[in-house]
């Protein structure tokens, strides 16, 4: 038994139909649609595909966010995890401990298996699906970067095979080469000189595309018809070849989508209300603002004076959605009004003093797309975003198919996540699962399987865990919902504050 494992970065799962996916829709008809699937939070790439490899949440693995202060550097540094070398160095010099959690090629490789990795993601994100690949001797393919590609021997065959790398499109332009690029690498080279045990084929459309043109702008449109159409290659060969082969296809997305309608400047916010602000650690700074979707804020001086400042600086903002600080018991955090950050599970040595998300409605944007939200970056209203706790945020692809699946069409209604995906794959591949990995295996919809947890009625209904807090005028509610031990974050709001 084989897997391969397609992504689709930022799909939203309400973009799939037979005119816009017919190949994802195919797929579908074929196996089994995982409707309650979700993501973790952040809702962040380089969060959720560190979670993707890992099975467990970022305070597992420690990739708190696309971005983050590094507290445990002299001196304390910022970290852009886009950047592939970086995260090299610091997985050296860490003694290999960039992720504080074992992934899925490290754990195949030590039981004598192999995964392969074609993306055409960030180079850092790249590195993410396998960052030990050149400890292991497996395939890691950029579709971009060469910086981000192993081994070189592989490289240049497929470059002498294809081309050379395609060049990284003009911003606001759809990626469409590359995709190509990856897809016949893995079909024609890949695949027939390695035959992985598990590949990972990641095309980084639509996300890049809804960021620079809207979620549901044409040139949006037109990058997932063309990963879509991609797929639909690897979708004729598994059908001819691969099915055959027992490989199994698991089909997903990092996380969704909302639409960017009001701007703001949290540098400016902060900064107007008396504190010394800055993107990266230095001498004269109070805060670190990480820039991004996903608030995150580092104190310099670490009291509970200095954090309750910040977070009741926080609370008057119109702009300001769920706020999260360490914990200080089973629901609050240590500044009042605040969730502890355990409950979204964010508490990682990494994490900020503070994360916070923009606040987001269900407004509908001009493509008819539900979710909209403050957002803090240079860009127009009216594109895609994502970060937060919006359930179109959280809402991801899972598409399974393949002989050792139930399937032909099924509905699973049953919540699951992104984190499910590699506890799934290493328990059909009767490899032992680690204690780290927070996700669970799919039992109900593997061939021959029963669930191992009890389907409760209130489960079977979806009824959500309510969590809320608040100070003054603030209130905020966390929705999470669990199967058996796992617990899935269903979305967080606030009810009223400073507007």
């Amino acid at each position: 038994m084989k897997f391969l494992i397609v992504s689709f970065d930022g799909l939203r799962p309400d973009l799939i139909d037979s005119k816009q996916t017919p190949n994802l829709t195919r797929l579908k008809a074929m196996g089994a649609t995982l409707t309650g699937q979700r993501t973790v939070y952040p809702s962040e790439t380089r969060v959720a595909f560190p979670s993707l490899v890992t099975g467990a949440t970022s305070s597992k693995h420690g990739m708190v966010g696309n971005k983050y202060v590094d507290r445990n550097s002299n001196p304390q540094m910022y970290v852009d995890t886009a950047d592939a070398v970086l995260l090299d160095r610091l997985n050296r010099e860490s003694g290999g401990m960039l992720m504080s959690a074992p992934t899925l090629g490290e754990i195949l490789g030590r039981a004598g298996k192999s995964l392969a990795v074609l993306a055409t993601n960030t180079p850092g994100t790249t590195r993410f699906f396998h960052h030990k690949a050149e400890e292991f001797r497996h395939v890691r393919i950029s579709g971009h970067f060469a910086e981000a590609c192993s081994p070189k021997v592989t490289l240049d065959a497929i470059t002498a095979q294809f081309g050379p790398l395609p060049p990284v499109p003009p911003k606001g332009e759809p990626d469409i080469e590359a995709q190509t690029f990856i897809t016949s690498a893995f079909l024609d080279h890949v695949w027939p000189q390695h035959a992985p045990d598990v590949t990972i084929l990641s095309y980084g459309e639509p996300d890049t595309a809804s960021h620079f043109n809207g979620t549901g702008g044409v040139k949006t449109r037109q990058a997932l018809s063309h990963c879509d159409a991609e797929f639909g290659r690897v979708l004729d060969w598994w059908e001819s070849e691969g099915r055959e082969a027992g490989v199994q296809i698991i089909a997903i997305s990092d996380h969704g989508h909302i639409t960017g309608h009001t701007q703001v400047s949290v540098l400016t916010e902060l900064a107007a209300a008396g504190f010394r602000v800055g993107t990266a650690p230095a001498g004269d700074i109070d805060v670190v603002v990480v820039p991004g979707q996903v608030g995150a804020l580092y104190l310099a001086e670490r009291t509970q004076m200095q954090l309750t400042r910040l977070v009741e600086a926080l609370t008057d903002k119109p702009w300001v959605g769920p706020i999260f600080t360490e914990g200080r018991n089973e629901v609050e955090g240590l500044a009042p009004g605040t969730f502890g950050s355990d409950l979204v599970f964010g508490d990682h040595v990494r994490a900020p003093d503070v994360y916070f998300c923009f606040r987001a409605d269900d407004s509908v944007d001009e493509f008819g797309l539900v979710g909209g939200t403050f957002y803090d970056n240079d860009r127009r209203p009216g594109l895609g975003v994502h970060g937060g706790l919006h359930p179109k945020e959280l809402a991801s692809v899972g598409i399974v198919a393949g002989n050792a699946f139930n399937g032909k069409g099924l509905l699973s209604h049953l919540p699951t996540g992104i984190c499910d995906i590699a506890p799934t794959v290493l328990s059909m591949l009767g490899v032992p699962l680690p204690q780290t990995m927070t996700g669970r295996v799919l039992s109900e919809v593997i061939a021959g399987r029963e669930p191992s947890f009890e389907t409760l009625p209130d489960l079977v209904e979806g009824k959500p865990q309510v969590f809320e807090t608040g100070i003054g005028r603030y209130s905020q509610r966390l929705q999470r919902v669990s199967v058996g031990n796992t617990i899935y974050l269903d979305g967080g709001w606030v009810s009223s504050n400073g507007s």
